[in-house]
């Protein structure tokens, strides 16, 4: 079973705010992460937030520039 979070709890979950996810979600640009949407309303996968945290986890400054390019 997968825990979903609303986009308020997942903005304060990544420490950014709901409007980033907002305009990610309209646009497909940015903050790419997966959303379910049930009626009106998205919900995030907490294992999607934690694997997004995951692949932009560095050791220094040189792999998060590699990662860039």
């Amino acid at each position: 079973m997968h825990k979903l979070l609303n986009a308020n709890q997942a903005a304060d979950y990544l420490g950014i705010s709901p409007k980033s996810l907002a305009n990610s979600r309209w646009s497909g640009t940015g903050i790419v992460i997966p959303f379910v949407k049930i009626g009106g309303a998205c919900r995030y996968k907490q294992s999607d937030l934690d694997k997004y945290i995951e692949e932009r986890t560095f050791s220094h400054t040189g792999k998060a520039k590699e990662a860039a390019k």
